[in-house]
């Protein structure tokens, strides 16, 4: 972002990928100001339409400038995401093995033209071969086995390296999600480079690296701020948001859409994100714009990338069951697990993220991403469903079983008399056979696998988000509790519970409905968003009818996690790392008055001001060049302390560079005067230089007794960079927004001093 300090980590030996700077070196914006300045260039270009035909195009230009920003947006980003896509599964496959008609193909490209694949092994194909089968000539035995295991270790170590190493030496701002510091960024403050070329280079090539490794985490989070980035790029070629940090800060919010979009499919879902969760301020033109780029950014995703075309999003969602009423009950059940884990995983991960920040571990973050990685991978590679990426995982979760289905979550014996179960098609009132039975295992040690890995994994120095471990987690739960119910009620369809509604001769049951369920639950809790996920699993879903147990879930979720804290996991980084941040979701409850937290305190020098006359040119300068404030007060003198208004620091030096450079006489000893009406000069005194028209007559001002609850909201609502303190029209001080933020950290003790981390 253009403008904004980047300050000295706190200490690089306790974190050297520390790119952020202090609290303090934030710079905030005016939203108000900001706001004023478009209305007024437009105002200006449209007005001078009819002067010339030149003036009649620019203003078109502007006017439909920022669709085609949109327009832009999504085709990049959904480009760079096609991209990420294809690479991510690509690499992920070759920790198995490799194609030998087509290097640069994945598992599932390289068998769909093989003419040699059965039925029962539809996954296994002449083309594909593994890497134990292209050593040593077999992939049978112990010692093949063994091939398998340490090339899987070995691809997945070697992925993880270079993306930490990416990451660590050209990029530290492309590590973790980027939420955090993208909602820290829409609330008004910047931060330098974040958004900027080398960002969006490192973050795409090591977010490829790091999800083909293997490590429990995704690339949905990371999207967003992909997208972001490729935003903020276009955004310098078009003068209206490059000028104006509003302006680009709506363009932001429509591409927080767009990586959503692409992340999921979900280009409803993602513009519903983005209002829900990130943005801070989300007016119904954002909206429509993040809409249509969404809309875009999808159409490219499938335009360029094949492998997603006619499915239900990422995750190939197969199943045409309904539901019954009865079964709300697991479903609710399936909340309360989704905000219990929510809740469970934002407090062992910040616990986790404090103490390897503090140990000697978190000192090397090469060592520490190899040590997790190897961990994962030994521990992974066993069992069939850790092994498998994230995606590829969900996916099978949410398939249901049919008799084209030969997985093992469809291991059921089928019933020598078809008349016991009327078509003999249907499998769903089928009993379990020895391979489901031994998935159940599988999946059953695969949950707190997950669980644990992800608490573990989200926080290190490589690119990660946290959807879609979280939704692993909550599908493999919820498929868990599916097969279950669907084997009660096949051995007790008598029971009063399943009486009436579910028998023998009926499809009832949908593990694969329990296993969205469970998804939209886990997720749920660990953000804390409702609407949307909701929005979002029902495009993954496409069913109408299972939008009730979708709601019910995720509004379980949130209730449940809220009791152990009301926070999702973004704004529990932005607290720990200390970000500027007034979050928005947070009620005060203090008696505190605007003159408890205005500066200066007692104890404080006096507020540094500026008089509408009786000061020379030095004077001003030498104010200027000692303060590093970004506005100062203006008063009609310093005993009165009576508020005239406001100058920006900015205009105040443009105005004295004008002066000097096109006014003749100007000296240090030049009086500079704010007033309306000039005094009469004496013959040989240098020329006043007068500043009337860069002073803001109306600055937002508030009494000194009005109540802190008041004064957030205004900051919140309104975008405030800074307030003046009156009464009776006399300046008693100032409150800015890093004042507010401060209080609030203080009220929550929490250290308004923190470095970022």
């Amino acid at each position: 972002m253009n403008g904004g300090g980047v300050g000295k980590p706190a200490d690089p030996k306790e974190d050297p990928l520390l790119g952020l700077g202090s609290f303090e070196d934030f710079n905030t914006i005016d939203w108000i100001r900001e706001k004023s300045k478009g209305r007024d260039r437009h105002q200006k270009i449209s007005n001078k339409r009819k002067e010339s035909l030149s003036a009649l195009l620019l203003s078109i230009s502007y006017a439909f400038s920022g669709w085609l920003l949109m327009l832009l947006v999504g085709l990049m980003s959904g480009a760079v995401a096609a991209g990420i896509d294809f690479m991510t599964r690509w690499l992920s496959d070759m920790k198995d093995g490799v194609c030998l008609t087509s290097f640069w193909s994945n598992h599932g490209h390289c068998c769909a033209t093989s003419r040699q694949n059965t039925f029962l092994e539809r996954e296994r194909c002449p083309k594909w071969q593994s890497w134990s089968l292209l050593i040593t000539g077999t992939s049978q035995g112990a010692f093949a086995y063994t091939v398998d295991y340490l090339m899987y270790m070995f691809w997945a170590l070697l992925f993880a390296f270079l993306a930490v190493v990416l990451v660590r030496a050209f990029a530290p701002y492309a590590r973790g999600s980027g939420i955090p510091e993208i909602k820290t960024i829409l609330s008004g403050f910047r931060v330098r480079g974040y958004l900027g070329k080398g960002t969006l280079i490192i973050k795409t090539m090591a977010l490829v690296l790091a999800v083909s490794s293997g490590l429990s985490l995704g690339k949905e989070g990371p999207l967003i701020h992909v997208a972001c980035c490729c935003a903020n790029i276009l955004c310098h070629y078009f003068t209206k948001f490059r000028l104006n940090e509003a302006k680009r800060r709506e363009a932001l919010s429509a591409a927080v859409a767009v990586g959503l979009s692409v992340a999921f499919e979900a280009p409803i879902g993602g513009a519903l994100f983005s209002l829900e969760d990130v943005t801070y301020y989300f007016s119904l033109k954002t909206l429509c714009r993040s809409f249509f780029a969404a809309l875009v950014a999808v159409f490219t995703l499938h335009s360029i990338n094949p492998s997603v075309s006619g499915h239900h999003g990422p995750f190939n969602v197969n199943f045409h069951a309904g539901w019954h009423p009865v079964e709300l009950v697991p479903f609710i059940l399936l909340g309360v697990f989704g905000g219990l884990w929510g809740a469970l995983f934002i407090k062992a991960n910040l616990a986790w993220c404090r103490t390897h920040n503090s140990t000697r571990l978190g000192r090397y973050p090469v060592i520490e991403v190899l040590l997790v990685t190897a961990l994962t991978a030994l521990l992974a590679f066993p069992n069939v469903y850790t092994r498998m990426s994230g995606e590829e995982l969900i996916s099978k979760l949410f398939d249901d079983c049919s008799l084209f289905n030969s997985s093992q979550l469809c291991g059921h014996q089928q019933p020598t008399n078809t008349s016991q179960t009327g078509t003999g098609k249907d499998v769903a009132q089928w009993p379990a056979e020895e391979g489901l039975r031994m998935a159940s295992w599988q999946l059953a040690l695969a949950l707190p696998f997950k669980m644990i890995t992800t608490i573990g994994t989200f926080g290190i120095k490589v690119p990660s988000g946290v959807f879609i471990p979280s939704m692993a987690v909550g599908a493999i739960a919820g498929r868990l509790l599916g097969v279950a119910m669907k084997q009660l009620a096949y051995y007790h369809h008598d029971w009063l519970l399943f009486r009436g509604w579910c028998s023998p001769r009926s499809e009832c049951i949908a593990p694969a409905l329990y296993a969205v369920v469970g998804a939209t639950a886990c997720l749920g809790g660990v953000t804390r968003v409702t609407v949307s996920l909701v929005v979002i699993m029902f495009e993954l879903t496409g069913k109408r009818e299972h939008v009730i147990p979708l709601m019910a879930a995720a509004l379980t979720s949130k209730c449940v996690a809220d009791i152990f804290g009301r926070v999702g996991i973004d704004e529990a980084l932005i607290r720990l790392r200390g970000y500027p941040f007034l979050e928005p979701k947070v009620d005060l409850e203090h008696s505190s008055l605007a003159k408890d937290v205005m500066r200066p305190t007692k104890s404080d020098p006096d507020l540094v001001v500026l008089t509408q006359d009786g000061m020379t040119l030095g004077q001003v300068e030498a104010l200027v060049t000692s303060t590093c404030f970004s506005g100062f007060p203006v008063v009609v003198s310093r005993q009165s302390k009576r508020l005239l208004g406001f100058v920006l620091r900015s205009d105040l030096l443009i105005a004295i560079d004008n002066a000097r450079q096109w006014q003749k006489g100007v000296v240090s000893a030049s009086q500079v005067l704010f007033r309306q009406h000039v005094p009469t000069q004496p013959p040989e005194a240098p020329p006043y230089i007068l500043l009337r028209d860069i002073l803001d007559l109306s600055p937002f001002t508030i009494s000194d007794r009005t109540p802190m609850s008041i004064t957030v909201d205004i900051f919140r609502k309104l975008g405030l960079r800074q307030c003046l303190v009156t009464r009776n029209r006399k300046l008693l001080g100032i409150i800015t927004k890093k004042d507010t933020i401060k209080y609030m950290m203080q009220l929550a003790n929490r250290d308004p001093n923190s470095h970022l981390k």
